[in-house]
């Protein structure tokens, strides 16, 4: 068979029932091949949207996502894709076309070096130059890509290497099993020394990252809390590793985190952090961050112990492993005073939003009141001022409910995810959340929503303005908005009706009660644009680099 013929054999044989892509000259062969298989392809408008897709897919469903683009570029517009799987750690396979292998270094028509840039941002990648090779860089890139801590793998195949025929004997040949993780020689004195820690500690504060997610670990980490009676903050990329509404969930922290959760790890005097990086949005000042506590750090990738804070005890291994073993090590501490201090800034701290105006604070109240708390949903955000507030205030049902760009930031993520997701898991709702900054960078994905029939529901919370950044400058340019006011508004009703997706305008509460009402009860696809006032603001916000309780007093 052709080499293109054996790439889709590989991709059936991987479990892949949906791929992401955008054709051109040197992947033909390739998508020749996928006109006759099973695997569903979606054409997207953008190869960023693409690999977002295949980012969101993977996110949803656990499973590796996988997007496909030509070269030259076909493969340079996956960049900033692969890069924000990469940062956040989500298992993405892509597959570029190159100039045929006579041609490579010599400048040919849409050449580039792809493997060489993208090297910083994927895993492993992969320039096949001989047909006998693909079956197995094929099964190697999936096993990459979703083992140990996951990322994304590229696989560049040039023309020549797809339309060449050769006799495959190994399609259906299983990679050498994995040696088993060995546990360090130490881990059971560490766990023993971790589990005294957390007994003897007045102030014990869990840490929820990224990492709980990818492991799967949300029921373990929610056990180990519920017997050691230990309050939970969860980073961004952590939101829903504990049920919404928990009585030991205090909510986000960092940089925008809310006032509950930033007191209890600036007062802690015991940090259990599991699969976070120590993001600087989630520590502040390091040193201060870390001053005074006992850290212990959670994560299945040994780069990162010891990398932005250290720990006092480090575990590396798989996650669900660890916290079963701290849950039966762990002894509850009589932590009465502690639970009291906690719950008097819950009191003190409730959040609010402006009264009787149309705000994000309500909005994210009114999406949790009419979608029952978040059990048969995924919210998709993008990057800015919404972000936050979803962030802050949605609740989320579900370990794999909450997608959002979290280490690279990258504006545009939204909606494309939201496709992907939306595929991945059709059984449940996609909410997507959007500025109308972020939304005009990616929006023409609204032609992939309406041609794949997706009942994606997006919510523009329009402000005219590239929010956040605005609030940046209010607060550290002396309110010079520079480039950051968008006076001229678009009409995001004739924009969605445009791509055959009903769209609506809402500027009050009960519009928008309405609207999303008949979205959410009518099944279909959704554009619901929400004018909301420029000067909003997310708050609290403590200052960049300075320590937890630290505020930044920002002023509508």
């Amino acid at each position: 068979m052709t080499g293109a013929q054996a790439i889709v054999a590989c991709l059936v044989n991987q479990g892949v029932d949906t791929v992401f892509g955008y054709p051109g000259g040197t992947i033909l062969p390739l998508y020749d091949a996928l006109y006759d298989s099973s695997i569903h392809h979606v054409l997207t408008v953008h190869e960023q949207g693409a690999a977002h897709a295949a980012d969101g897919y993977a996110r949803a469903s656990g499973r590796v996502g996988v997007c496909i683009a030509t070269s030259g570029p076909g493969a340079t517009n996956l960049v900033t894709g692969l890069a924000n799987a990469f940062m956040d750690s989500v298992p993405v396979v892509a597959i570029t076309g190159q100039v045929q292998t006579s041609l490579i270094g010599r400048d040919a028509f849409q050449e580039i070096d792809i493997t060489g840039i993208t090297m910083p941002i994927t895993k492993h990648n992969f320039l096949v130059k001989d047909i006998s090779k693909l079956p197995e860089t094929i099964k190697r890139a999936f096993r990459i890509a979703q083992s140990g801590r996951p990322g994304p793998v590229l696989v560049d195949i040039p023309r020549d290497i797809q339309t060449d025929q050769y006799q495959f004997d190994d399609l259906d040949d299983e990679l050498p099993k994995l040696a088993a993780s060995r546990q360090p020689p130490d881990f059971e004195e560490l766990i023993a020394k971790a589990a005294a820690a957390v007994s003897t500690a007045e102030r014990p504060v869990i840490v929820a990252g990224g990492g709980v997610i990818n492991a799967n670990a949300g029921e373990a980490i929610t056990r180990f809390s519920e017997q050691c009676g230990l309050p939970v903050v969860t980073t961004l990329m952590g939101i829903g590793s504990l049920p919404p509404k928990h009585p030991n969930l205090l909510g986000m922290t960092g940089l925008h985190g809310v006032k509950p959760a930033n007191h209890a790890v600036h007062a802690a005097d015991v940090l259990i952090v599991a699969g976070s990086r120590f993001s600087d949005r989630i520590t502040g000042d390091r040193a201060r961050y870390a001053a005074g506590k006992t850290v212990i750090h959670i994560d299945i990738d040994p780069a990162e112990l010891h990398k932005n804070v250290d720990a006092s005890v480090a575990l590396v291994g798989e996650m669900n492993t660890i916290l079963e073993a701290l849950s039966q090590a762990a002894k509850p501490g009589n932590w009465t005073a502690w639970w009291a201090t906690i719950n008097e800034w819950r009191e003190a701290y409730k959040p609010s939003g402006p009264e009787d105006e149309l705000s994000a604070y309500w909005i994210m109240n009114e999406l949790n009141r009419q979608t029952g708390g978040g059990r048969d949903v995924i919210y998709v955000t993008d990057v800015g001022q919404h972000q936050m507030w979803a962030a802050q205030f949605l609740d989320v049902g579900g370990s794999r409910g909450f997608l959002s760009s979290g280490g690279l930031g990258a504006m545009g993520f939204g909606l494309p995810a939201a496709v992907g997701a939306q595929l991945a898991v059709p059984h449940k709702r996609v909410i997507h959340i959007a500025g109308d900054g972020g939304y005009k960078m990616t929006g023409c994905e609204l032609y992939t929503v309406a041609a794949e029939k997706l009942p994606v529901i997006s919510i523009v919370i329009n402000n005219n303005s590239l929010g956040m950044v605005r609030q940046l400058q209010q607060c550290y340019c002396n309110k010079r908005y520079s480039a950051s006011l968008l006076p001229t508004p678009v009409d995001f009703t004739s924009f969605g009706r445009a791509f055959g997706i009903p769209a609506v305008t809402v500027n009050t509460r009960q519009e928008f009660a309405d609207a999303f009402t008949h979205a959410w009860k009518g099944g279909g696809p959704a554009l619901i644009a929400v004018n909301i006032a420029t000067a909003h603001v997310v708050t609290p916000m403590i200052n960049l680099g300075g320590t937890l309780d630290a505020y930044i007093d920002v002023e509508e």
